[in-house]
């Protein structure tokens, strides 16, 4: 501990001795945040909501298809479906050229297939450039087929019993067809034909707050990373070699770096933070900046513990800074500070949580703009305290080889 002391107490002062690049250090990462942020703004900030856009492409053309593509395209089924039959060779235009989201196809023998009990599909063609709003379609068919399948069963009970009846071929098929009509309006009548779940994004429903808070956090993130990286220098081999025979080790080292580029960090993002408060007026209270410091310095700690292993595993300087740039831009880019997670692909979107700084920005992002009170620090503590814990091996194990 009394090496440690002794490094914090270095790095204070050569903090101070360079006390001119501290505005440097404190605008660096605003300018080049806020330039990012504002090429990304120009992307996801929209006020105009269109419907996703569906084509019906009818091959059968029979006068139940043609009653099925009128309904759906004079009846809205969702207010944020608009559906419209076209060709198919204009359907494959329109997704080409992106303004089609998906279409789907009544095959050639639907009706026939359908008042015989035989199995009928609509296969649906997607925009691959529009993957959420072509699983939106997806949805809505299957919700549809699941009434369909029910009335099929309805369909052709009465058409068996029609047959052992004395009734013409003619009288059948419209027994058949106004039967079909019954379950078809059933169908669209319905209250719900697609489960709705409400997502709240407030990358687009409150930006101005959502990215604010990115900002700061970003903030926090390049001002870990800047400082970290101020105090580190390259250790000649005669130097190492001393200090080794005064019983001083690298871990010692990096963690009185850590300790001080903590506390910097901290008192920076503080700083911001009420900034921000008081430009906005965020409506938090003091346990909420409280609670907010607490996950900035758990997030804080991890990442640094992250950065000092790349340090004590890489040897090249210049590679160790490249893989540490890295490694901050990963945390930046998963975490939803520079693109919302709801963009990003299902796959990813599963396995984001364990990520350190995506856990800790929802939980700000929770505090700030949703006025949550409970937190739950336990990921964010157990992935810190694992990250510690590699590290400390990590050095431990380079120290021992090195002997």
């Amino acid at each position: 501990m009394r090496n440690v002391r002794l490094f914090v107490k270095n790095n204070v002062l050569q903090f101070r001795r360079k006390w001119l690049s501290l505005p440097l250090l404190l605008l660096f990462p605003i300018l080049l945040t806020g330039l990012v942020l504002f090429i990304i703004l120009q992307f996801f900030i929209n006020d105009e909501h269109a419907p996703v856009q569906v084509g019906i492409v009818d091959q059968d053309q029979s006068e139940e298809t043609q009653l099925v593509s009128q309904l759906i395209e004079e009846t809205p089924l969702s207010s944020f479906l608009e559906l419209r039959g076209m060709e198919e060779q204009q359907a494959i235009e329109r997704i080409e050229d992106d303004s089609l989201s998906a279409y789907l196809v009544i095959p050639k023998g639907f009706t026939e297939d359908l008042y015989q009990g035989r199995s009928v599909e609509f296969p649906i063609v997607g925009n691959p450039t529009q993957p959420a709003q072509s699983q939106l379609v997806r949805e809505l068919i299957e919700s549809v087929t699941r009434h369909i399948r029910a009335s099929q069963a309805n369909i052709l009970t009465i058409n068996y019993y029609a047959k052992q009846l004395d009734i013409d071929s003619e009288t059948r098929s419209d027994l058949l067809f106004e039967q079909f009509k019954e379950y078809f309006f059933y169908t669209i009548g319905k209250d719900r034909i697609v489960n709705e779940s409400e997502i709240s994004n407030a990358a687009t429903s409150n930006p101005l707050n959502y990215y604010s808070l990115s900002f700061w956090f970003t903030f926090v993130t390049l001002w870990l990373f800047v400082i970290y990286n101020f105090l580190s220098k390259e250790d000649t081999v005669r130097l190492k070699q001393r200090m080794k025979l005064y019983g001083v080790t690298e871990l010692q080292q990096t963690f009185a770096k850590m300790s001080v580029t903590l506390i910097v960090a901290t008192l920076f993002s503080a700083i911001a933070l009420f900034l921000f408060h008081s430009l906005l007026d965020w409506d938090m209270t003091i346990e909420d900046y409280g609670r907010v410091l607490l996950l900035s310095m758990l997030y804080s700690t991890q990442f640094l513990f992250a950065l000092g292993m790349v340090e004590i595993i890489i040897f090249s300087q210049k590679l160790r800074m490249l893989t540490q740039s890295i490694l901050s831009g990963v945390y930046l880019l998963i975490s939803g500070a520079l693109i919302p997670t709801i963009y990003f692909p299902v796959v990813i979107q599963k396995f984001i949580d364990y990520v350190p700084s995506v856990e800790a920005l929802h939980w700000v992002q929770e505090i700030v703009l949703n006025n949550r009170v409970f937190v739950d620090y336990i990921p964010l503590l157990l992935l810190t305290i694992a990250t510690t814990l590699i590290f400390i091996g990590t050095a431990i194990g380079k120290e021992r080889i090195q002997e």
